[in-house]
């Protein structure tokens, strides 16, 4: 996972790879993630953090949602009217592990 001299982090690293490494991030900072309903602006710290590390411009909440979907986490939309970011994130404790074994690599 490490970049290569004169190369694009981007070009390296995957999209879910990233998303796992800020999961992975949040429960280093003493956050509880596992069968926890988040909504995903409280996550939003932990991607930033994670797309700056890997030299990747800001994603869309559409495509942080999809990727969190491919991964196998639970994802929620709520209503418009009840929250600015209409999304709610659940993560098993399966992802959580493998997401904090890529944020310590």
């Amino acid at each position: 996972m490490q970049q290569k001299l004169f190369e694009n982090a981007a070009e390296t690293v995957a999209i879910e790879d990233v998303i796992l490494y800020a999961l992975g991030d949040f429960q280093s900072r003493g956050k509880v993630l596992v069968n926890r309903e988040l909504a995903l602006d409280r996550l939003r710290g932990a991607f930033n953090r994670a797309l700056a590390k890997f030299g990747i411009v800001q994603l869309t909440d559409d495509k942080i949602v999809e990727s969190l979907k491919n991964l196998g986490v639970k994802v929620t939309e709520v209503p418009n009217f009840v929250a600015k970011y209409p999304y709610r994130v659940t993560v098993s404790q399966a992802i959580a592990i493998d997401a904090f074994e890529v944020y310590k690599r």
